[in-house]
């Protein structure tokens, strides 16, 4: 099965609207914010789990703000009724990262041993903490957070084998 399949990747949200001619106020989680406009189409998902995909956002930065027009959507009304939407973006969508470089949704469900062997569950997901990413590993009840440092503490990611490799006590 191809891991892509189907899997898609949040990128920020709507917050709110912007203006009265029926633009949209995101929180984008792309680096530069702006990017979020470049991955598309769009996935849009309603709080009540309602999607629909959208192509043709364009969009700008308006002081902190980041503003966008939905082709489909023209009033002030209409936006307010979307906040809380989330926007994703098939996995395909997203460039190939750079040699040594990885999207996090690409290490989730890869399976976690320390150079010992102590198998240590899979990948749940990864979150950022300002000093360094954290990478956590579940095995049924047990929950690790073992910083995603390399070559400090992961000393190796093998997407072929489907393992990612830690330097890490298992009692820790």
């Amino acid at each position: 099965m191809n891991n892509d399949q189907g899997r898609r990747i949040l990128l920020g949200r709507v917050t709110g609207a912007f203006g009265v001619r029926g633009e949209a106020k995101l929180e984008s989680w792309t680096e530069p914010r702006n990017a979020i406009f470049g991955y598309q189409p769009w996935i849009l998902r309603d709080p009540q789990g309602n999607e629909r995909e959208l192509r043709g956002v364009r969009g700008r930065q308006v002081g902190k703000n980041l503003v966008a027009t939905l082709p489909d959507v023209a009033d002030r009304d209409a936006i307010e009724a979307m906040r809380g939407t989330e926007i994703y973006v098939p996995r395909s969508a997203l460039p190939p990262p750079a040699p040594g470089e990885f999207y996090w949704v690409d290490l989730e469900g890869l399976r976690v041993v320390n150079m010992q062997g102590v198998d240590f569950g899979a990948v749940s997901h990864l979150f950022a903490t300002g000093a360094n990413d954290v990478l956590v590993a579940r095995d049924g009840e047990r929950e690790r957070m073992i910083p995603f440092v390399i070559p400090q503490y992961v000393t190796s990611v093998d997407f072929d084998a489907g393992l990612v490799t830690v330097d890490w006590d298992p009692e820790f």
